[in-house]
């Protein structure tokens, strides 16, 4: 695991879109994981503004798998994460609609969901890029603490945290659902490159706990420390509870050009 303290979160937003800049350019037909919530914004944001700037790679070729759907919504619905994903990334950077994958929600397919995204995964031959953020109680997707670390793309129940959370972007909390389709831990496992971006004194714990915490389902984001090949951008807001934060800080300074992004 690499973990990169900066200073800003624009500085976070940079390296992250420096990061997936490089593995689309040097494979165009990249299968890119996509996560939604606050945490890759500003990243996306980064992104749209270099290719509008025509210094970013093309996406026509890139195929994107969100980590997870809402369950209950209208088709289409704003919130939506497919929507949001389509809205807020794909569309700006040329990635083809037919090529932004989520969970289907439709009440009739729900219980084969899980099975059938596996497999859409599974037929792109694997994400090759996953970008992460982490919740405040160290879930990864909707993988609340107390979920298997070996868990698959299934359904899952909302807690109550989870939901007034997320109510900032409904119009009340009642009208966020209670049910949502995601990514297992074992699915984001199976990754080739895990991009996990956190910002802000709110995820100070979490980070903390699973970079340097004990492999553990009270905290599903510690399964990261089982993985190949993890990057982790933080800034000093989110960098605060590291106890290796010194040694992190060395690493990276002293890291060679040529393994850096773009070297």
């Amino acid at each position: 695991m690499e973990v990169v303290p900066l200073h800003e979160p624009a500085e976070v937003a940079a390296l992250a879109a420096d990061i997936v800049e490089e593995q689309v350019r040097r494979r165009p037909a990249t299968v890119l994981g996509v996560a939604t919530g606050s945490s890759p914004m500003a990243t996306y944001t980064e992104l749209i503004r270099r290719h509008r700037a025509g210094t970013g790679p093309s996406y026509g070729d890139v195929t994107t798998f969100t980590l997870d759907e809402y369950v209950g919504l209208p088709d289409g619905d704003p919130q939506g994460y497919r929507t949001t994903i389509l809205r807020e990334l794909a569309c700006p950077l040329g990635v083809p609609q037919q090529q932004v994958a989520a969970p289907d929600p439709t009440a009739s397919g729900l219980p084969t969901a899980g099975e059938r995204y596996e497999d859409l995964l599974a037929n792109a031959g694997g994400v090759d890029l996953q970008i992460l953020g982490i919740g405040a109680n160290g879930h990864l997707a909707f993988n609340e603490p107390g979920s298997s670390l070996a868990s698959r793309t299934r359904i899952k129940t909302l807690t109550a945290k989870t939901r007034q959370d997320n109510a900032r972007f409904f119009h009340d909390i009642e009208d966020v659902p209670r049910h949502v389709l995601t990514q297992g831990l074992g699915t984001i496992l199976d990754a080739r490159h895990l991009l996990l971006i956190a910002t802000g004194h709110a995820k100070a714990r979490a980070v903390a706990a699973a970079v340097e915490g004990p492999l553990t389902a009270s905290c599903p984001a510690s399964i990261l420390q089982m993985h190949r090949r993890v990057t982790v951008l933080v800034d000093s807001a989110a960098s605060r509870g590291l106890a290796r934060l010194a040694y992190y800080l060395d690493v990276w300074h002293h890291k060679p050009d040529w393994q850096r992004p773009g070297g």
